[in-house]
């Protein structure tokens, strides 16, 4: 290499380090102007802070404040609409249906007449018992009489012992015979009575199950049609065998836990209503006990076997604080929120979460008290002891009742 090209390289050194030292002399010049200035005493776009921060460093965030209310608790389960009661109304004697009184899907009240079996047959029988209990009767009077006369006779020592205990077990056979010509004859009179088949329960029929010239068999299982009745519905469900301690004190005592009830999309609301009733077992193969709710059901939406979404109240917390959803936050080490100081700092704080009151409320048991004033939009630019200036200024609320 030349001494030519050695000074040419050694000069472009020098220049490269002096570019150097002029750049980092540049920037601490940078740094020890005043916050927040350009030189010149000029405020460049947006300040030299970052993205959401206010001049002096300050982070803007939106807040909300930490109310008290009664907050109830809810469970939900998954439900099963079933009938207060059904009922397959089958003939309870043989014989060809002639006419049908209802139409499918009719409401129907108990006792109305809903067909007629063919009761002729029925008829004849009656009148059949009632002729052989006529015949009877006579036999009996005439024995009666027969009895007297040897009374008098015995007492006259007329008449042997022998035909007065005969004459007595005559009366005795005739009474007898009597008896049972009654018993058939309130037997053929039921007969006829059960030919008219009559609604057992008030509720609405299903499909018809037989037409009308069919013979019917009181062997038949699948009936004539089926009644259901919905008003009062039913719902079966089943919560887990921790919950019973809450559930047993309310419902032994005789007191009853509000319910609601929700399509099986959980979107639209169906029915209010109560539990009742538990099972006095619980299930081994799953660990849950089944309890039953009713509903009034007065506009006929629940139908048998429709899946729903139930919500229990099991119990009110009386006075908790409630915060906005939005400032709960969830951390590895667990729940915690910032609260907003009086000198506009930030403090985070842990807390123990209760129910969810609504979408945007949350119940908290411990950490935050009524009153304080909680970051909820902003916190993912936030540490303890950070600066925040306030996008919202409202005043702290008064305490109202959780929805």
């Amino acid at each position: 290499m030349t001494h030519h090209s050695r000074s040419a390289r050694s000069g472009w050194l020098k220049w490269l380090l002096l570019l150097i030292v002029a750049a980092i002399i540049a920037g601490v010049a940078w740094r020890l102007l005043p916050l927040g200035k350009a030189p010149g005493g000029a405020m460049p776009p947006g300040g030299r802070g970052a993205p959401g921060r206010m001049g002096g460093g300050a982070t803007l965030v939106h807040s909300g404040v930490a109310t008290r209310a009664d907050v109830p608790v809810w469970l939900n389960a998954l439900g099963t609409v079933i009938p207060n009661a059904s009922v397959t109304v089958t003939s309870r004697v043989d014989g060809q249906l002639q006419q049908v009184f209802f139409t499918e899907g009719q409401k129907v009240s108990a006792g109305q007449l809903l067909a007629q079996i063919d009761p002729r047959s029925y008829q004849a029988t009656l009148n059949q018992y009632q002729g052989e209990l006529n015949q009877n009767q006579a036999l009996l009077k005439s024995a009666e009489l027969t009895l007297a006369r040897y009374r008098k006779l015995a007492a006259q020592d007329s008449l042997s012992r022998q035909d007065l205990d005969s004459q007595i077990a005559t009366v005795g056979q005739y009474r007898g015979a009597v008896a049972a010509d009654q018993a058939q004859i309130a037997s053929a009179r039921l007969s006829i009575e059960y030919a008219r088949i009559t609604a057992p329960i008030a509720g609405r029929v299903g499909l018809r199950q037989v037409d009308p010239g069919n013979m019917v068999q009181t062997s038949s299982s699948t009936g004539l049609v089926t009644i259901t009745q919905m008003q009062p519905a039913a719902v079966t469900f089943s919560v887990p065998q921790s919950e019973i301690p809450t559930l047993v004190s309310a419902l032994h005592q005789s007191q009853s836990l509000p319910a609601t009830l929700f399509d099986q999309d959980n979107q639209h609301l169906l029915a209010n209503g109560e539990v009742k009733y538990i099972s006095n077992q619980i299930d081994t193969a799953t660990g849950t006990v089944e309890l039953k709710a009713l509903f009034a059901n007065q506009d006929e939406s629940l139908f048998a076997n429709q899946f729903v979404n139930l919500r229990l109240q099991t119990r009110v917390l009386k006075g908790v604080t409630v915060i906005p959803a939005q400032a709960l936050q969830l951390s590895s080490d667990g729940s915690f929120v910032f609260v907003i100081n009086q000198d506009n700092s930030v403090t985070r704080k842990a807390v123990t979460t209760g129910p969810a009151v609504d979408d945007d409320h949350q119940a908290i048991l411990s950490g935050v008290a009524p009153g304080d004033r909680l970051v909820t939009e902003g916190i993912d630019r936030l540490t303890n002891g950070s600066k925040v200036s306030l996008a919202d200024e409202t005043p702290a609320p008064a305490s109202a009742e959780a929805k």
